[in-house]
């Protein structure tokens, strides 16, 4: 599961998400009901998507023993799998489907972090898209092993906001108090997350070792899952009052 943060495929929705519902508004697609099913048959081609990438590298896994040795991470794994079968002209394959792949995510999430930033501030959506273009293209040169290494706390800190989210919204008709709920279940994970973040940073958490699955690196498990069922059962004082009389 940790490992998975990796791929960032949660973040990534919620971002395409909003500006796959910007891009129906600006359509003139204003009702519930329509948003709803573009996005469903989006998310449902995205999900085949995903499921034949990761299934065929759950294969590659299974039979690529032997064939990579002293690797430092998955992407050197592949490549040099498909040197073996291939032969240089599959590296260069292999070179331009990254590319396209990376390539469509990058103007994705590139147009939906400049548009959040220009209605934050006002600022030109075009200096944004620049100005995130170039912080991106200037961070990815790090080497992709130096950044895994980097951005592994950070991810670990911020998922479990992110999965939060994504339970929250579809508990969203149980909650009594759906605004509070909210507050509330993200802060919680948001502060264990930090403490899982501390931990896969190399800082010493030994006094938190204690709270359950904390040596899993998902402290923020059970305590988000508690403040769900805690928003659940909260009714509002009137409510009660109501209820008792």
């Amino acid at each position: 599961m940790l490992e998975g943060y990796n791929t960032m495929d949660t973040l990534a929705s919620l971002m395409f998400g909003a500006l796959i519902i910007g891009l129906l508004r600006q359509k003139g697609i204003e009702d519930y009901r329509s948003q709803f099913k573009y996005l469903t048959i989006a998310g449902l081609i995205s999900a085949v998507g995903l499921s034949a990438v990761y299934i065929s590298l759950f294969q590659l896994g299974n039979s690529a023993g032997g064939v990579a040795s002293d690797i430092s991470n998955g992407g050197a794994i592949v490549n040099a799998y498909v040197l073996s079968l291939f032969g240089q002209p599959g590296q260069f394959i292999l070179a331009a489907i990254i590319t396209l792949a990376c390539f469509t995510s990058a103007v994705g999430l590139l147009c939906a972090g400049a548009d959040y930033f220009h209605g934050l501030t006002g600022w030109a959506y075009r200096n944004w898209v620049i100005l995130l273009g170039a912080l991106c293209a200037l961070v990815a040169n790090v080497g992709l092993s130096e950044l895994i290494g980097l951005s592994i706390p950070v991810l670990v800190a911020i998922y479990p906001v992110a999965i939060a989210l994504v339970l929250v919204t579809f508990l969203k008709g149980w909650f009594a108090q759906p605004r509070l709920a909210f507050r509330g279940v993200l802060t919680v994970a948001f502060l264990f997350g930090c403490l899982d973040g501390l931990g896969a940073a190399g800082m010493a958490m030994d006094g938190f070792a204690f709270l359950p699955l904390f040596d899993k690196g998902l402290a923020w498990l059970l305590p988000t899952l508690l403040a769900c069922i805690v928003g659940i059962l909260m009714r509002p004082s009137g409510k009660l009052a109501a209820e008792a009389a």
